[in-house]
Formats: C-alpha cells, structure tokens, sequence
C-alpha cells in the first residue's frame, strides 16, 4: 500500500479532481488514464480473441483478459502513488488528482448531449444523428427526432451511473486505485461486453464483472435521482414510482434502475424498439404512461444528470472525510 494522504487531502483532491472535469472535460489532447486502458483491452483481444476458437478456450482467455486487466490497472495505479509519495506529498497529491479526474465524465456527459440536443434545436437531423452515433451503440441513420432524445436521455441516465456515481462509489472505498480499477472494469464491458459472435463468450465475463461492480452504484444512482429530482422540482414521487415499478424493464440488471428513475421524474417514456448493427431488438418499455421525449425533457436529463453528480460527489467528500 503506498503512504496515504490525509482524510482531509483525500477530500480536498477529490474537490479538485471535480473542479478540473468542470473547467476542462475531457479534452483529447490530455494523456487520460481510460484511453490507455482501452488500448490494453484492444490489444489483448486482438491476440487472444481468435475466430473461430472453442467456446471454452473464448471464455477462458476473455475470462483472463478482464483478470489481467483490472489488475494492472490496480497495481499500476498503487505503484504511481507509491512512487508519488517517495518524492513528495505534493506529488502524491497531484496525482491522486489526475487519477480521480480519469475517472469522471460529469462534463463529457453533459457535452455529449447537449451537442445532440443543439443540433436537433436547429434542426439538424443528419448532424444530430452523427454525433449520437458517437455516445450509442444502437443504429441511428433511421431514428427521428423523438428517438433521438429518447437515446438521449437513456444513456444519459445510464451513464450517470457509469461515470459519474459508480467511481466516486468506489473511489469512497477503496480510494483513487479502487476508482482506477473500477473503470478499467466499465471500459472492458463497453468494448467487449456484446452478445454477437465475436464477443458472446469472450467478452462474457468482462460483462458479468460490470454487473457485479454496478449493482449497488446503479440503484444508489437511481435513489439519488430522486432527492436530485426534489432538489430540481421534478416529479420525484414519480420518480420513486416508476424506478420502484420499472426499474427492472431492461436487458441489463442495473441500467434499468436509473432510466427508471430518470423517466418517472422527467415524465417520459423510455425503451421500446431499436436496432443494432441491423439487428432489430424490443426493448422493454420503461414509464409506458408518459409522452415521448421532447428537447425540454432531455435538457432536464442533463440537468438531473449533473445535479445528482454534485449530491454523489457531497457524499464521497462526506465518506472521505469521516473515515478518520
């Protein structure tokens, strides 16, 4: 374990970890810890997932991929601490800074759709389509304004869990490593976690690893939408409802949690029909009462998005600070 720094520092350099993503996001002419992962992850399925393998020899070698992975992710994030802290607190702290920032993506998020969300305000639909295309995994040359604010505010929701409460979730735990750690898992599920023939059993344990790390992080997400909800003057009583009720309609067990809760609150309906790689799949429905999306529901999304950043970031500055 590397020397640690203060409760009270540990605190302060998350405050400055979440200043840096509000000042500069993520700009791709800065070194980011994720990239690198992915660049990991890219080789090692490039080497070990081979066509045409065995299913037990795909599920072995996926299995390994995502072990290997997360633990060099682990270690490497220990052993830069480690050798922080041999020069300097000051060091140490910067760094713990830069790892805890690798780990956000409040403003990402946030730009990512809003850049959607502008160009269908000026009616841009081919260019709205281009830049949802680069946040979604679904087919988007087909969807209309509605179903794109639909997708919207879906990964929106989604990934307020993903990158925004499930690392500072894990950052409280098990500090700037545990972070680290926690999105090299995310990033393996998001490159290899697919159901097609390439991935359907290399990639499934990175899959259920992500299930595993995001059970809790996703309900917590949808319980903070809630107050976030109150905070907002959204409808949080149905918020309450529809995550209680619908939280479940989903493929995955954990994203259905907050886009339930997002769509209770926003007073909209989710899921429904979509396709993949022209594979056409039914989603289950989430809030079937409520009206389609419209662009004042998704700019609400992004509201509700960073309003429940900011409550999750209160709460791991709390847990930080009293684990003295």
């Amino acid at each position: 374990m590397p020397p640690a720094l203060s409760p009270e520092i540990t605190a302060l350099a998350l405050v400055w970890a979440i200043l840096l993503d509000v000042i500069i996001g993520d700009p791709a002419w800065m070194p980011h810890a994720v990239r690198w992962i992915g660049r990991l992850i890219a080789f090692l399925d490039k080497y070990l997932n081979t066509t045409g393998a065995p299913r037990w020899r795909a599920r072995l070698f996926g299995a390994l991929t995502a072990l290997v992975v997360i633990g060099l992710v682990y270690v490497f994030a220990q052993t830069a601490l480690t050798i922080a802290a041999s020069y300097s607190q000051w060091l140490l702290f910067a760094v713990t800074v830069y790892v805890i920032w690798s780990g956000l993506a409040i403003t990402s998020l946030s730009d990512e759709a809003m850049s959607v969300i502008n160009a269908l305000k000026a009616e841009d639909l081919p260019d709205a389509r281009k830049k949802l295309s680069c946040i979604v995994g679904r087919d988007t040359q087909d969807l209309d304004e509605k179903g794109m604010l639909r997708a919207v505010i879906e990964t929106v929701s989604e990934n307020t869990s993903d990158g925004v409460v499930a690392p500072l979730f894990y950052f409280a735990l098990g500090g700037a490593p545990g972070m680290l750690a926690y999105k090299a898992v995310n990033t393996l599920d998001s490159m290899l976690g697919y159901r097609n023939e390439r991935y359907q059993y290399f990639g499934w344990a990175s899959a259920r690893i992500d299930d595993a790390a995001n059970l809790v992080p996703a309900r917590l997400t949808a319980l903070i939408m809630v107050v976030a909800s109150f905070i907002l003057g959204l409808d949080w009583r149905s918020s309450l409802r529809i995550w209680m009720r619908d939280g479940g309609n989903h493929q995955s067990p954990n994203s259905g949690r907050p886009e339930a809760s997002a769509s209770g609150a926003l007073g909209v309906a989710l899921g429904g029909p979509l396709s993949y790689n022209g594979v056409r799949s039914e989603k289950p429905l989430i809030g079937a009462e409520f009206a389609a999306p419209d662009i004042r529901s998704a700019l609400n999304a992004v509201r509700l998005m960073r309003a429940t950043a900011w409550i999750a970031a209160l709460m791991a500055f709390i847990v930080t600070v009293a684990s003295r």
